[in-house]
């Protein structure tokens, strides 16, 4: 039986969650990126790392870039965590601004996360404050899906999160470990 580790970069909880969700499921360790220690991770057969989307990069995807070498013959897994609902075309070039170079073979999957004006910080929340400000000018019948959700979103929070969307995840590591 293969081994596997979760490492996640969560700023406000969803990409957590979704790691949470992951270990119970698998009974894969879970651990935030700050505190994983390549000497330890590369002990691992299977390594999944998550993290929320933030200004079209993955959370915590650098601890990979800088550590891709080391993990080569892993099976590595990368899941990316955002508010808007899914649409392929947004998700394909997320996946080749972020998954490029050494990381284009690797398998990234997306789970909807969660929407907190009151829980972001100050610079995001206004960042997203000045983006709803900016869509706003648009008719709406113009609306790109991830801006309908924005402004439908608007100050209220919203929770996304659910356990379906760890199912390609558990489908690709449950291959892998047979």
């Amino acid at each position: 039986m293969k081994k596997g580790i979760i490492l996640y970069k969560s700023r406000y909880g969803a990409a957590k969650r979704y790691a949470g969700w992951l270990s119970e499921e698998t009974g894969f360790s879970c651990i935030e990126t700050a505190k994983a220690r390549i000497t330890e991770v590369k002990a691992y057969d299977i390594i999944i790392l998550g993290g929320g989307i933030y200004a079209s990069g993955i959370a915590g995807l650098s601890f990979l870039k800088k550590h891709i070498d080391v993990l080569h013959g892993k099976k590595i897994l990368v899941f990316c965590v955002g508010a808007s609902p899914y649409e392929e075309k947004a998700f394909q070039e997320m996946k080749s601004r972020n998954m490029k170079d050494n990381l284009a073979d690797i398998p990234l999957f997306y789970c909807r996360g969660a929407w907190d004006m009151e829980a972001m910080n100050v610079i995001d929340r206004n960042l997203c404050k000045m983006l709803q400000k900016a869509v706003a000018k648009k008719a709406s019948s113009e609306y790109e899906v991830w801006e309908q959700a924005l402004m439908a979103a608007g100050d209220k929070p919203c929770d996304w999160t659910d356990k379906k969307y760890i199912q390609p995840l558990l489908n690709e590591i449950k291959a892998e470990r047979t």
